[in-house]
């Protein structure tokens, strides 16, 4: 099985529920936009669930991901978690240490128990470990290819609905 196929496999079983996919990072710091660069992969091309660009800072979308009370929400972010450039992976936020660096004002933990406490919700994160997040650089080849993988991939789960 492929990696691919194990992303699926994993994600597959959200197929059908009330999710909100939320991208964070800035895409003026290369690799770091690779979440709001999925966001905009899936406005562009449509899909079955409400995608949220909340950039540099989540914490301003929690009133509004509060009334849309999703069962899941999935935040799709830059992390460094010590893998190859552009690899995937899915992490439950008590895998996430609160004091992880990030390049954003508030640490991703703790965006998911603010989330948490506001409302009965499954958050997962889903990281794309970068190459780099300069300023001023460009996205590098690896994480471009996990975003367009990742971004078919949530496509197939959450098809859009006519």
């Amino acid at each position: 099985m492929g990696k691919d196929d194990k992303l699926l496999e994993r994600l597959s079983g959200l197929r059908g529920s009330a999710t909100v996919i939320v991208g964070v990072g800035n895409t003026l710091k290369a690799d770091d936009g690779a979440g709001p660069l999925v966001c905009q992969q899936l406005q562009e091309t449509g899909i079955g669930v409400d995608v949220v660009d909340a950039g540099t800072v989540p914490e301003n979308y929690i009133g509004p991901l509060v009334r849309k009370a999703p069962e899941n929400v999935l935040i799709i972010d830059a992390m460094d978690f010590g893998a190859e450039p552009g690899t995937i992976e899915i992490f439950r936020p008590e895998r996430l240490s609160q004091f992880i660096g990030s390049t954003h004002a508030l640490s991703p933990r703790i965006f998911a128990e603010m989330l948490s406490h506001h409302m009965e919700v499954d958050v997962y994160f889903v990281g794309i470990q970068p190459a780099h997040i300069r300023m001023g650089q460009e996205l590098s080849v690896q994480v471009n290819r996990a975003v367009q993988r990742l971004s078919h991939i949530l496509a197939e789960i959450f098809p859009f609905q006519v």
